[in-house]
């Protein structure tokens, strides 16, 4: 058993198609524009360039039917976003499959982890 006294974690990817995927990046990316309603202020609170977080919306709002991410203009009163009610299923689907994953193979990631090797003062 490893010296470190954090759990594993699963880190799911869930691949549609060549350029057409969501994972843990993505999602975290939705829940911070619909806490921060905004999508350079998400970015910035994941030390992500304000273009970065922007391909990402763009890339996500095309993959689907609808919209995740709806945005407004700067301006005097200030630009801002939010998650479409779209987004907010799409991210309630994909962090659902995390936890059902994550419950269905708890007994495999507990045998993975027995058998890890330890490493001496954590290097």
């Amino acid at each position: 058993m490893r010296d470190d006294t954090r759990p594993p974690r699963l880190r799911i990817r869930i691949v549609f198609g060549e350029d057409e995927m969501i994972g843990p990046g993505k999602a975290e990316l939705l829940e911070r524009i619909a806490r921060c309603g905004s999508i350079a202020g998400a970015g910035r609170e994941m030390g992500m360039s304000y273009k970065r977080a922007w391909e990402l919306v763009g890339t996500l709002n095309a993959m689907f039917r609808a919209p995740l991410v709806e945005s407004t203009r700067g301006g005097p009163g200030g630009g801002g976003a939010a998650l479409t009610e779209a987004g907010r299923e799409v991210l309630r689907l994909y962090r659902a499959f995390e936890e059902e994953a994550a419950r269905a193979g708890a007994s495999q990631l507990a045998a993975l982890e027995a058998r890890l090797r330890a490493i001496p003062d954590g290097k």
